[in-house]
């Protein structure tokens, strides 16, 4: 039988019908030539009998080799980072060497052990057996037929002896040579193609010859104890905690964000973070996927990871669909908190940023406060009032900023701060909140925008402050607006709420920072209009999705940033906002305990004592002393009188004075106090005591600042 074949440069019209369902072209075929695989195959059909069945024309064009070229590589660098995170678990190739080892050794020294130990055991026995017998035979005034008895059974004992001591003897012979066998053949197959390749190749065989025996090793330990063979596609990463490129399609796939036959594309290996904490990766979702979908699926992500919801954080990358991820080794923010770093800084100047918190990766937040408002909420107990201390201390420690602080629930969290406040009400009265507010309405405001037009602008800067004192900052902070509207009548309620909006509105651009906070996140508790315009939000541990979204804004807990999912155990932590538009991050706030800030208060009293920046009282405070009706009061009214009377130019009292000068100032009072007495009055650190340049020679003195702080901590006045 023939067969009659079509010639190559003939076209065949039954030919090319037949096959033309079984290949596909696409509608524009790259630049370029095609490369034939056989001259006698046409440019314009596939070989279908050669080296590439069914392979269309353009995948064999440069275009399409550079493409598999391309694909080629990705795979090829994705299997080396499996590679390489693999080495570090119990399935790396060295462990799997070393198992190998093992386990042939153990292979080498076999099960006779065993019936060594039995045979050894054995004559043991025998012997305690023989021994026994041999007591009882050996006893005296034994009659002569029990003796006989004994006798025999001794012998026979003795000759169970010698059995066992013969197949103990024989179970070592054997156990020795099928060791001796299995040792034989195990080091002739590493060392017959070690010394072949020796001879054959030299060095490099012996090279050669080794791997090939590290590799023989390899798979003989390749199972784990467990039995398990390696395999990242199916393991979760609360198992290894480890993330692997290869998790990341199944991850995504099982939380429904992707789609089976979909594949996210990363743009970074997933590496561990350099404090050893977390895993991160950036990616792209694919083409048309809505990051709001993967953000919102955070619960099923930390399902399909192995984690809780508090270990994984996603956040929005530098354009729509591309998301960054990390996922935290263990619970984050349930250690002890970090130090605060107010407690080494002598002074703050709150133009500047201000130290927050710690945010995920270990980073400082700080905060710039000028033109700023904020809103702190969440549940009792949650850590609002020491977040809000971060700002409360920072301020304190500079001397310039003027507090105005209220307390709704009259609770003793603005207590230590009373004796520096300029005002402040820590009784939960709506007509002391109406006072302060009234108070910088009608005098603070006016007077900075004053300030403000004599600079030529229409707002306050630092620069402004570095040049005029009259410049400063101040912070008003209401906790608990809620109490104080549920104490207040209709009218005084609307007053407080209209002054507090035209604060928030007006004194930002004039240097006032307005701070509000809650234990309840609703419209009630800070009012909406009031709420909206506060620009940065912390919110802390809260009870219902809502409750978040009071405080970040709407649709931000279904987003992925939902207050409600941190623990009790994370105390001081919160999801925090610094400006709308900007991605909220989970940030545990600095912690100061009462020693702390007592110390901090301290500093911030002395700070404001020598700039001449404490809140003034009712009347002097000379005159309060003298009115407490007391020897030492008396003393130091006097000795306040002094400074003020050695005032310099723009009448600030004098910040030190010789203490001669006070001794005869004192005198002139008809009060007999030497200088060893006065020095016992006013006590001084020895930085203080030390010589002064006075008018034409050095003199020892006192501090003015000295002097208030022994008035404060004798007469518990409010300086």
């Amino acid at each position: 039988m023939s067969i009659e074949t079509t010639p190559a440069s003939t076209p065949d019209p039954e030919w090319d019908k037949l096959i033309s369902g079984l290949t596909a072209t696409p509608a524009e075929k790259p630049a370029g030539p095609v490369l034939q695989k056989t001259a006698d195959v046409p440019v314009n059909r596939p070989d279908l009998l050669g080296d590439l069945p069914l392979t269309p024309e353009w995948a064999r064009t440069p275009t399409g080799w550079r493409a598999r070229a391309a694909v080629g590589k990705v795979n090829r660098v994705r299997a080396f980072r499996r590679w390489v995170r693999r080495q570090s678990t119990e399935h790396g190739h060295s462990a799997q060497v070393f198992r190998g080892m093992r386990r042939t050794f153990l292979w080498v020294q076999g099960t006779e052990g065993v019936q060594v130990a039995t045979a050894r055991r054995e004559v043991q026995q025998a012997q305690a057996d023989y021994k026994t017998a041999k007591w009882g035979h050996d006893l005296r005034l034994i009659p002569g037929p029990e003796k006989k008895r004994r006798r025999a059974a001794m012998e026979q004992a003795f000759a169970g002896s010698v059995t066992a001591m013969g197949k103990y003897r024989s179970a070592q012979r054997d156990a020795r040579t099928r060791r001796a066998v299995r040792g034989t053949l195990a080091a002739a197959a590493v060392a017959v193609p070690e010394g072949a390749g020796i001879y054959l190749l030299g060095g490099t065989g012996g090279v050669i010859a080794t791997g090939a025996a590290l590799a023989a090793f390899a798979m003989i330990g390749r199972r784990t104890m467990g039995g398990e063979v390696y395999d990242d596609h199916d393991v979760k990463f609360g198992d290894t905690l480890k993330l692997t490129d290869s998790m990341l399609n199944k991850i995504y796939r099982d939380a429904k964000v992707i789609g089976a036959d979909e594949a996210v594309e990363l743009l970074t290996p997933c590496t561990l973070t350099a404090d050893g904490k977390a895993w991160e990766v950036t990616l792209d979702l694919p083409s048309g996927t809505p990051l709001k979908k993967a953000l919102t699926a955070k619960t099923g992500v930390a399902s399909a990871l192995g984690v809780k919801v508090q270990q994984l954080h996603q956040a929005q990358g530098d354009r729509e669909g591309r998301l960054q991820l990390r996922v935290s080794l263990h619970l984050p923010f349930t250690g002890k908190p970090t130090p605060g770093p107010l407690l080494a800084m002598d002074r703050v100047n709150l133009w500047q940023p201000i130290p927050m918190g710690v945010n995920l990766r270990g980073q400082e937040v700080a905060t710039s406060w000028v033109e700023r408002s904020g809103l702190f909420g969440g549940e009792p107990g949650a850590g609002k009032s020491a977040a809000a201390n971060d700002l409360l201390l920072a301020a304190a420690l500079d001397p310039t900023v003027a507090l105005y602080l209220c307390d709704g629930k009259a609770g003793a969290d603005i207590t230590p701060f009373e004796q520096i406040a300029a005002m402040y009400d820590t009784d939960g009265e709506p007509k002391n909140l109406l006072s302060v507010l009234r108070h910088i309405w009608e005098v603070e405001i006016p007077r900075r925008r004053a300030l403000a037009k004599e600079h030529g602008s229409r707002k306050l800067t630092a620069a402004m402050a570095a040049k005029d004192p009259r410049v400063n900052l101040a912070v008003l902070l209401v906790d608990e607006w809620s109490s104080y509207g549920a104490a207040a009548d209709r009218a005084t309620r609307e007053e407080m709420e209209r002054l507090l909006r035209l604060i928030v509105q007006q004194g930002r651009a004039l240097g006032i920072i307005t701070l509000c906070a809650t234990q309840k996140p609703d419209a009630d508790s800070v009012p909406s209009g009031i709420r909206d315009i506060l620009s940065i939000r912390w919110a802390m541990r809260c009870l219902t999705p809502p409750a978040s979204d009071t405080i970040l804004g709407q649709g931000y807990a279904a987003a992925g940033h939902n207050a409600q999912d941190i623990l009790k155990s994370q105390r001081g932590v919160g999801i925090y906002m610094d400006g709308e538009g900007a991605e909220p991050e989970l940030t545990r706030g600095y912690y100061y305990d009462d020693d702390e800030v007592d110390l901090l208060l301290e500093r911030a009293f002395e700070l404001r004592a020598k700039a001449g920046t404490l809140p003034a009282g009712q009347g002097s405070l000379a005159d309060r002393l003298r009115a407490l009706d007391d020897d030492h009061a008396t003393v130091m009214a006097v000795l306040l009188d002094t400074f003020d009377a050695h005032a310099d130019g723009d009448g600030e009292p004098a910040e030190w004075l010789p203490g001669t000068v006070l001794v005869d100032a004192l005198a002139a009072a008809g009060l007999s106090v030497s200088a060893d007495s006065l020095g016992r009055m006013v006590v001084r650190t020895d930085e203080e005591k030390g010589k002064r340049t006075w008018q034409s020679g050095r003199a020892v003195g006192y501090p003015r600042s000295r002097v208030l702080i022994t008035v404060r901590d004798c007469h518990k006045l409010d300086i």
